[in-house]
């Protein structure tokens, strides 16, 4: 089994396409332990707005690609994910989660399917070795577990524009069928790609690439060459709030005040976790069925399951404000500190102003307490205060943001 380690010399990683990026104007930053790209000249809002209005072109290589082979695959897979392995048919993945004991996410993952006895999991750049080191230590005889984020590279080709694109630079009819989480091998330049309509970024047409480190620079230029946007983490971040997509670290994982964080605090459990009852036994399955039970008190107005879910995930957006949300401010309902800011950002409405520039509109998602998330009685009118003390206005809203 091949485990990955620390770059050498404590240095920074960078992807096949880090040439790519510097000399294409690529402004740089570390990201888990990467050198990457979090913008390029054009800006974050223009590259959001090319996503939405046509396509992004996003690399995300830095990301950790496992492979698991072997008769014992499956049922290794059913055992450490929260979501079942067994459900899914050869051309076709699903959202996860690694799960703790607790209900905890050691990190949330996408789960492909390439044959009766072939997986490639996909997991956080920041988790890749606890991942890998967590599900090695849990798999028994029969399984191949090896790391390929290095030989293995992936990018995201996202937005309505996408499809179009990218049937120009691969054989026509070759694409997965058009149902999000379907998946499938086409050829490039005399080699393999696996195409797969999955993505972090809301839109209804999106792909992400797999594709081998030594052929992914010539896919990319010629995407790009065929008008697809490059687009840096900044705008990577403002599509995937804007969409109320949560982040390991922010959403998942532990909160401001150090508290793990129930995996079904967040809305997108419920695809990533499978349905109760029946079904092969795995980690973390009795708290989280605790926690579904929980989700669906409060929805039914029951307070004392905040006991299971103290808060949960909930999107937020401010009126009448410019300024910004940000990760870690204090967000008050009434006079009473209700939960924290988990990630924020200003996105464009879709708007402009007077003078012809994008309307921008402050939005975030908030850890809050759960009794507000589900109250009809109350419109949730919120105060978020910044390190400063300065006051937005903002409340939970429903939807896309």
């Amino acid at each position: 089994m091949t485990e990955p380690g620390p770059p050498p010399g404590g240095r920074l990683r960078g992807t096949p396409l880090h040439d790519w990026h510097r000399a294409n104007g690529g402004r740089m930053v570390e990201f888990a332990g990467w050198e990457m790209p979090v913008q390029y000249r054009s800006g974050i809002v223009a590259e959001h707005l090319a996503t939405r209005r046509d396509a992004g072109l996003f690399d995300v290589s830095h990301m950790g690609r496992f492979r698991l082979r072997g008769p014992g695959s499956e049922a290794a897979l059913r055992r450490v994910l929260t979501n079942d392995a067994a459900t899914l048919a050869a051309g076709s993945a699903h959202y996860t989660f690694l799960a703790n004991d607790r209900g905890g996410a050691v990190d949330d993952a996408y789960l492909y399917r390439f044959g009766a006895d072939d997986f490639l999991l996909v997991v956080n750049a920041s988790n890749r070795a606890r991942g890998f080191e967590w599900i090695e230590e849990r798999l028994e005889g029969g399984v191949r577990l090896t790391d390929e984020s290095e030989a293995l590279a992936m990018i995201a080709l996202q937005g309505p524009g996408s499809e179009r694109k990218l049937e120009s630079v691969v054989p026509a009819g070759s694409l997965p069928e058009a149902r999000r989480n379907r998946h499938a091998t086409v050829r490039f330049e005399g080699g393999d790609l696996v195409v797969a309509r999955t993505g972090y970024t809301g839109e209804r047409v999106c792909f992400e690439i797999f594709a081998g480190a030594e052929r992914i620079e010539s896919l990319w230029t010629r995407l790009a060459a065929a008008g697809a946007a490059p687009v840096g983490l900044g705008a990577r971040d403002s599509l995937r709030l804007q969409a109320g997509l949560p982040l390991y670290g922010h959403e998942l994982g532990t909160d401001p005040e150090g508290m793990e964080i129930p995996i079904f605090a967040n809305g997108l459990a419920r695809f990533g976790v499978r349905r109760p009852g029946g079904g092969s036994e795995f980690v973390g399955r009795a708290a989280l069925e605790r926690q579904r039970e929980a989700l669906a008190r409060l929805a039914r107005g029951d307070a004392g399951a905040s006991a299971v879910l103290p808060r949960v995930v909930a999107p937020i957006a401010v009126s009448g404000g410019r300024r910004p949300l940000r990760a870690g401010q204090k967000v008050l309902h009434g006079d009473v500190h209700a939960g924290y800011v988990t990630s924020g950002t200003s996105v464009p409405t879709g708007r402009d102003d007077a003078a012809g520039r994008p309307e921008m509109r402050p939005i975030g998602l908030v850890l809050i307490d759960s009794a507000l998330r589900f109250r009809e009685d109350d419109p949730a009118r919120l105060r978020v205060l910044d390190a400063r003390g300065n006051e937005s206005d903002a409340a939970i809203v429903t939807g896309n943001l």
